[in-house]
């Protein structure tokens, strides 16, 4: 099922399930007080998915992040109960859609969950674009952190979810706030990582914003709620609630990156002040 927004219709795609620990995904905040909203297995994990976003646009179909894809190992899978196989790719064609037919791949940064399905294994083995008449776009700050083998990052980044994109010369670096093609655009968010980059979609007075992991879960909706994984998290507490309250303020639907059960809808805010979602009606494909 889709939405529509002005001539955009908007279709959310899992990119597959996964389970992560509870504690990493809300930091500080006691385990006491996030448990009440996601309930942990016996290892502390909490159910989660990869809300990737397809957009068909008059000017071609864009795919906003990609999943884990099918490269994961043996003991990535055990650890964060991953789904065999290519789950991004089963689902799109169940929707009628090929990897020849995304013209644009927006990816909001480039951790393996969002960007590993950018590329997968050919005949012979070797990593190579998914989609390959697109354009992959992605902050120049993040592939410079991506690409750096800086030790502080090591274990963010794997090199063959994104490498084979520039080796292909299909790889636009971009340069902070930025319009992708017309009515898409981005905006460099950092916080989660240095280029994170947060998409609006906008077409004949509507608009929708892809919140990627800038607000990850709809548990993440107030200001101090952030994740051990934000590099920045003062930067992520700062942009966080601007761009929340405009959300609210101006009625635009919101996607969430990885919540399980709500993957969009409206906010507004409660008697005590509190931005809560009301849901709409958009399974995850």
């Amino acid at each position: 099922m889709s939405i529509q927004i002005g001539e955009f219709e908007l279709t959310v795609v899992s990119g597959g399930e996964l389970r992560i620990d509870g504690g990493n995904m809300f930091g500080v905040v006691p385990k006491v007080l996030w448990q009440r909203k996601y309930e942990p297995d016996d290892r502390n994990r909490i159910a989660m998915n990869t809300n990737c976003l397809l957009v068909k646009t008059p000017d071609g179909t864009v795919l906003i992040d990609t999943g884990y894809g099918s490269k994961c190992t043996e003991r990535q899978r055990k650890i964060l109960a991953l789904q065999e196989g290519a789950p991004l790719l089963e689902n799109l064609r169940a929707l009628g859609m090929d990897p020849i037919d995304v013209n644009q791949v927006l990816l909001t940064h480039l951790h393996f969950d969002h960007a590993g399905g950018a590329t997968m294994m050919n005949d012979a083995g070797v990593p190579c674009p998914t989609f390959p008449n697109a354009r992959y776009s992605v902050q120049q700050e993040e592939w410079d952190d991506a690409t750096a083998d800086r030790p502080e990052l090591a274990g963010a980044y794997f090199k063959e979810d994104f490498l084979p994109i520039a080796d292909q010369d299909k790889l636009n670096l971009l340069q902070g706030d930025s319009e992708v093609i017309p009515g898409i655009r981005v905006m460099k968010t950092g916080g989660h990582t240095r280029g994170h980059q947060i998409v609006y979609i906008e077409s004949k007075g509507e608009t929708a914003v892809y919140l990627a992991d800038l607000c990850p879960l709809v548990g993440h909706l107030p200001d101090m709620w952030s994740m051990a994984y934000d590099q920045f998290p003062l930067e992520t507490r700062r942009t966080k609630p601007k761009v929340l309250s405009e959300a609210a303020d101006k009625d635009w639907l919101v996607i969430f990156g990885h919540d399980a059960d709500i993957n969009t809808g409206r906010l507004i805010r409660n008697k005590k002040g509190e931005l809560v979602v009301v849901r709409d009606a958009l399974p995850i494909g």
